[in-house]
């Protein structure tokens, strides 16, 4: 369904509409309050707090296609303001291999399989060791697919601020998927 009339069957209170635009977007909101809160249960708890903001605010949010980075702008809001309340940043924790989200494709060999959950592995290992602006540039640019423009928007950063730091949050990676693992690439 498109999400123009998802939005607008929401705004007229149609549960099933609403249950669809959670489904859609859990895994999104999901992903940024981990990003942040780095604990699954906080996390649970604060994409629960996002949802109810969604859900107060749809009646303000007239197009579609700025839904995204309001979205994701009100859940780092929310994150924010939960570290804020709680005064404790927790450290960073690498997300085990086993924990990881798998790719998922058509049928692939077992083969395929097991070096796509390793290069995957490494890639999440290497972003726990970003740097916390890097580590959140790498999630909105290359997970969460935004554009760099909608990133200055969120950030509330100059498009060629976004547009550097985004580079050198590529590189650091790059950098530190080379020292996890020095035959990656080669």
């Amino acid at each position: 369904m498109e999400l123009e009339t998802l939005l607008a069957r929401c705004r007229r209170g149609d549960d099933l509409a609403w249950e669809a635009l959670v489904r859609q977007y859990q895994g999104r909101v999901y992903a940024v309050a981990y990003h942040f809160m780095r604990d699954r249960e906080e996390a649970r708890d604060v994409a629960q707090e996002i949802f109810i903001k969604i859900y107060r605010g749809l009646g303000s949010m007239r197009e579609g296609d700025r839904f995204l980075p309001w979205m994701l702008r009100l859940a780092r809001n929310c994150c924010v303001d939960r570290l804020r309340r709680l005064k404790v940043r927790t450290p960073p924790a690498e997300v085990p291999v086993d924990e990881a989200p798998q790719i998922v494709t058509a049928e692939p060999s077992p083969e395929d399989s097991s070096l796509a959950g390793a290069r995957h592995g490494l890639l999440y290992r290497a972003i726990g060791k970003l740097g916390d602006k890097n580590r959140e540039m790498i999630l909105l640019r290359e997970i969460q697919e935004l554009k760099l423009q909608e990133i200055a928007e969120l950030l509330g950063l100059p498009l060629g601020t976004v547009k550097s730091r985004s580079h050198r949050a590529r590189l650091e990676l790059a950098k530190v998927v080379r020292v996890l693992d020095p035959s990656y690439g080669a």
